[in-house]
């Protein structure tokens, strides 16, 4: 019976420290950076709304408006993985 410690290395699957470290910064990085403009456009759209946004979303309920926050939520993703990605 094969296991999996006999098959990694033919797979490719074992990764040295010294070649993860890069990754790892360049990763953390980015996720800073993603988070930081994230959370800035999530704060312009809240502050432009002319209504308290979490106050029709947490008492009154309103399900379109949170649809709508959560669709501009996916949509500032999107953006800001892309521009990481480079595309």
């Amino acid at each position: 019976m094969l296991s999996l410690l006999n098959i990694a290395p033919t797979l490719g699957l074992v990764v040295k420290l010294e070649e993860l470290w890069p990754v790892l910064e360049t990763t953390v990085v980015f996720v800073a950076i993603g988070l930081i403009v994230f959370s800035l456009a999530f704060l312009i759209v809240v502050l432009v709304a002319p209504f308290s946004v979490k106050k029709e979303i947490e008492e009154d309920q309103n399900t379109s408006l949170a649809i709508i926050i959560g669709a501009v939520i996916i949509g500032i993703a999107m953006i800001i993985s892309a521009a990481i990605q480079g595309n």
